[in-house]
């Protein structure tokens, strides 16, 4: 199903938008709408925004309840800040996956509007000034010149959402063709790329601490992994973090299916790269 993903700061009226397209695509085709969103896995928002951790199993959580829904046929409105742009390009690759359109709705409104409509909510499901202070902090705004960002609707709060426009772009447009990252992304593993990032971050820093005892020509034993990396010579942290970038970069392009194996890949291609 097509999926439309919301965008915006804390209180920039995501909800509501996605209330009025859902009653408009019930009323005018026969298709089935599905939202998935921060309400519908019963947060509480204030303590997973202020922990990271948090944050990020749900969105792992979030998408891959999207990930179940999509299909060719109905629609998913994902309601959430989706702030961040590498966690929209996943979603983006999701899409490509299933081979089904998408559109994103920027709801766009001022910090200041933000934190009155928050204070205008429920006690109960207000933020906090700090959280909500941090989050518009961290947002990163959607580009239309990004595919993953594309078909962009910016809707301010006097508007009313182009429901034509949004139509034709998940029920009429093309689902974009599928390339070897989307094919072969182990997408039923919610959390790949999270543990990509973890072990190797994991492996990086044993490293670092490791060689404040130890001298080149010593095996270094690091988390997860079996095999150990042979130091040759003195490793800086300017280096480490590009053949981290680079393992990152090329595993994503050619993921395994098995999240254990992770831990010995990176130390083998450290042992090639550094010796």
């Amino acid at each position: 199903m097509p999926l439309v993903v919301m965008c915006g700061f804390p209180c920039s009226g995501k909800s509501r938008r996605t209330q009025e397209l859902k009653e408009y695509i019930l009323k005018n085709t026969d298709r089935k709408v599905y939202v998935v969103g921060d309400e519908t896995v019963g947060i509480e928002q204030n303590s997973v925004y202020a922990d990271s951790q948090k944050e990020k199993n749900l969105r792992g959580e979030l998408r891959a309840d999207v990930e179940r829904k999509v299909n060719k046929d109905d629609v998913v409105i994902l309601d959430s800040l989706n702030y961040i742009k590498g966690y929209r390009y996943e979603l983006f690759c999701l899409i490509k996956h299933a081979q089904t359109p998408h559109c994103l709705i920027y709801c766009l409104t001022s910090p200041d509007v933000s934190s009155t409509w928050n204070n205008n909510r429920a006690c109960e499901k207000q933020y906090t000034q700090q959280i909500l202070d941090a989050l518009v902090m961290r947002f990163e705004a959607p580009d239309s010149r990004n595919r993953w960002d594309s078909p962009l609707f910016t809707i301010q709060k006097e508007d009313t959402l182009p429901f034509e426009a949004i139509s034709d772009a998940i029920f009429h447009r093309k689902a974009p063709p599928p390339n070897q990252s989307t094919q072969s992304q182990p997408l039923s593993s919610s959390n790949f790329l999270y543990e990509l990032d973890k072990v190797t971050q994991d492996v990086v820093t044993a490293v670092l601490n490791a060689q404040k005892t130890s001298v080149p020509g010593d095996l270094i034993a690091v988390p997860e992994a079996s095999e150990k990396i042979e130091l040759t010579r003195s490793l800086n942290m300017a280096e480490l973090r590009k053949l981290r970038r680079q393992f990152i970069s090329y595993t994503k392009m050619h993921p395994t299916e098995n999240i254990g194996k992770i831990a010995n890949m990176f130390v083998q291609y450290l042992n090639k790269s550094i010796h």
